[in-house]
């Protein structure tokens, strides 16, 4: 067989996909992840899987990315992540490819913005934005300069002020 060949497939998640996600995510993050404000966020209620992706190598799952429903202030948006792809496919686009996938499957469904805690000069040119200094209170502690938007709304920045904590869609009718 030809190792170079790849068979590298989108797919949208389902439950069968949370053994290897859960794997991928330990891998990338570390026991640590649990505790971290984006987490604990994701702990008040399910992420949405009509946004969440995997990406299969050769039938294997080998990155993940997740949406979270949350109101971040006055938005109603989307918590992106964790997003992680396996060591063996780094640095293949595999990464920005999923967060493209999902950031414009949000917007399909309505979502006024796409919300992260990550680096900014990685998501920066991907379209996201810096939010407001502390413009938005986590269940922990988050380094502010780190709490990134991508708005799919005017007024996006002026409504980002407040708490941001889980939003359940189904109550909202999406």
């Amino acid at each position: 067989m030809n190792m170079l060949k790849h068979d590298i497939v989108y797919l949208t998640e389902d439950t069968s996909h949370d053994a290897a996600i859960e794997l991928i995510n330990e891998e990338a993050f570390g026991p640590g992840r649990h505790v971290r404000a984006a987490a604990r966020i994701r702990e008040q209620g399910p992420h949405d899987l009509s946004l969440s992706f995997v990406c299969t190598d050769d039938g294997e799952t080998i990155a993940s990315v997740r949406m979270t429903p949350v109101m971040a202030g006055g938005v109603k948006a989307h918590l992106l992540g964790p997003l992680a792809v396996r060591p063996s496919h780094k640095n293949r686009g595999i990464g920005r490819e999923l967060l493209r996938i999902a950031c414009a499957a949000a917007k399909r469904k309505g979502s006024e913005a796409v919300v992260l805690v990550g680096d900014p000069p990685y998501y920066g040119p991907l379209g996201f934005e810096k939010v407001a200094w502390n413009a938005l209170a986590f269940p922990g502690p988050v380094d502010p300069a780190r709490v990134l938007v991508m708005p799919f709304a005017e007024d996006t920045h002026e409504r980002l002020k407040g708490v941001i904590a889980w939003r359940d869609d189904a109550a909202d009718g999406q």
